[in-house]
């Protein structure tokens, strides 16, 4: 697996238990115990998930006292959505170029009814 921070966010956002924990921490600040509640894993599965969150930079976390709350990560979000941004602007692009050809298809055939 790749090492850059790209590759790391995407791994990190192809599994869908890592986008609820990802979706819970964007709402606030929380344990691990809090995030492991709704799901039907182990509190290690929860760990392990949040490793791999971690290790992508889309959490960090926080030692208070005995409380060890885990934080969401906005950045690497940002540069993903740079990355996909660019190629959706080339793609709206192709769509826009495409509809104007079936505009120009449809209008000829509408001359060519007229004609009829």
């Amino acid at each position: 697996m790749a090492n850059d921070p790209l590759s790391l966010t995407f791994a990190a956002l192809a599994d869908p238990t890592r986008r609820a924990l990802l979706a819970r921490l964007a709402e606030g600040e929380a344990t691990v115990n809090e995030l492991a509640e709704p799901f039907p894993i182990s509190l290690q599965a929860v760990s392990r998930h949040l490793k791999v969150l971690e290790r992508a930079g889309l959490i960090s976390r926080g030692r208070e006292a005995q409380w060890r709350p885990c934080r969401f990560e906005a950045e690497p979000l940002e540069r993903a959505s740079d990355w996909i941004g660019r190629y959706r602007e080339q793609w709206e692009d192709r769509f826009d170029r495409l509809d104007a050809v079936i505009r120009t298809m449809r209008n000829g055939r509408d001359e060519e009814k007229d004609h009829e």
